[in-house]
């Protein structure tokens, strides 16, 4: 009777198990905890325009421009604008990545209009209604611009908001009017 008990027992230890291990999935089957997206986010410095006129130039514009009014300077029939893409960079499904990089230098051969802008796409939420961009007054020599008080001329709300208000014009290409 002992050997009979025992035997049961312990064919019903081993069912038990057969059935715990087989209701448990293999390693391979387990679904990984969802990992938090990363929110992306590149602050440019004055180092990040220095090579710009060495960059991709993606539109070379003379003359006068009705979109641009008197948002930048020499809007007439002497004034070149190039616009510098950094690396060529493209939109990638209709939006460019965090870290995008143009430079809009205009000029005059009289020497009487130098201007040079930039946007950089930031990310992270810096801008959202004007696509996260962040926009700067240059230095020809790629630095940032200071202001009189020595503040560097950046920002959402730079020019008072003008950058990213005439920008918004463009915003079914991610507010670029170049490409």
């Amino acid at each position: 009777m002992k050997k009979t008990t025992l035997s049961i027992t312990i064919g019903f230890l081993f069912l038990t198990l057969a059935i715990t291990q087989s209701c448990k999935k293999e390693k391979n089957d387990v679904t990984p905890e969802p990992t938090p997206t990363a929110t992306q986010e590149f602050i440019a410095d004055s180092t990040s325009f220095l090579s710009y006129t060495t960059w991709t130039v993606q539109s070379v514009k003379t003359g006068p421009s009705p979109s641009l009014g008197t948002a930048h300077a020499g809007n007439d029939s002497t004034v070149t604008r190039m616009v510098h893409f950094k690396d060529g960079q493209n939109p990638v499904s209709g939006k460019y990545p965090v870290g995008t990089i143009i430079v809009k230098r205009s000029t005059n051969p009289a020497n009487t209009v130098s201007e040079t802008v930039a946007m950089v796409k930031r990310g992270n939420n810096f801008n959202s209604s004007i696509g996260d961009w962040e926009f700067f007054m240059l230095m020809p020599d790629g630095k940032i611009a200071k202001d009189a008080g020595g503040q560097p001329m950046r920002g959402a709300s730079l020019m008072s908001g003008m950058c990213g208000g005439c920008h918004n014009a463009a915003s079914s290409k991610d507010f670029i009017f170049s490409k």
